[in-house]
């Protein structure tokens, strides 16, 4: 009889192992839409950096839409559309569009998150529309930013290392060379995970973050303006964490929900 019990236990369990393997490769990927382009930043790069190093860390699924060129004042043109997040899971903004004066165009961005999309907002996006005379882009990210301290070292310190964002990132980061935004203001609903004293503003500023934005869930970090930023793996790991963590796909432990890990090749 023991035998008996024995044999079945093991089946059961290696059945339930199957089982769990099955329904991970039978995952269909996170869709997501990454938005990039504008001023001051090497976006050619970084597209491929954050593309390649998320997808190797969860299984998520391109498309990228880069345009723009280098200036501050282009309309990105799948925004012209009501439904322009229609068909993508999550939304990447990696843009720097400050110029942008259009009021009705930058409320059709932001209304997209409040109806449910989830964001990942990164680096200028916080600052991109920051001309237009409407907070709903700055809701959406969840804090304002209108300028920046010199580029320098940051120490950046982990305000929140249970938030299954945070798990693993370090108590403390030293992030060589980077842009410190500055905080005007934060938004009821933000959580922040993360800041670093400016020294030009002789105050710590939030630098990485989680929003609700109506319906939508939204994950930011001011951090990222070079190249060595976004591809050191901290950061890495920390942005795909708060892109599972935006879907809704990140566990407890900091880890991707069964599925959405690496896809495997």
């Amino acid at each position: 009889m023991k035998r008996i019990h024995l044999f079945r236990s093991v089946t059961i369990t290696l059945l339930l192992a199957l089982t769990g393997l099955a329904s991970a490769a039978e995952t269909k990927p996170l869709r997501a839409l990454m938005v990039t382009g504008g001023c001051c930043h090497d976006y050619e790069q970084q597209k491929k950096i954050l593309s390649e190093g998320i997808s190797a860390r969860a299984n998520v699924a391109w498309t990228i839409l880069h345009e723009g060129g280098d200036t501050r004042t282009h309309q990105v043109s799948i925004y012209a559309k009501d439904d322009w997040a229609r068909g993508f899971d999550v939304i990447v903004h990696n843009e720097c569009f400050g110029q942008v004066t259009d009021v009705a165009f930058v409320e059709r961005i932001a209304k997209a998150h409040a109806d449910g999309v989830p964001a990942v907002m990164l680096h200028c996006s916080t600052h991109s529309y920051r001309a237009a005379a409407t907070d709903e882009w700055r809701k959406a990210i969840g804090q304002t930013s209108m300028s920046h301290e010199k580029n320098r070292d940051l120490f950046v310190k982990n305000l929140k290392p249970e938030h299954p964002v945070m798990k693993g990132f370090p108590a403390e980061w030293k992030n060589p060379k980077d842009e410190l935004y500055k905080n005007e203001k934060l938004w009821p609903n933000t959580v922040p995970l993360a800041q670093a004293y400016g020294e030009d503003t002789k105050k710590d500023h939030v630098v990485i973050w989680v929003n609700q934005h109506g319906k939508g869930k939204v994950f930011g970090t001011t951090l990222g303006h070079g190249n060595h930023t976004m591809a050191d793996p901290v950061y890495l790991d920390l942005v795909t964490r708060g892109l599972l963590w935006s879907c809704g796909k990140l566990g407890d432990d900091g880890k991707p929900k069964p599925g959405y890990g690496p896809a495997k090749k």
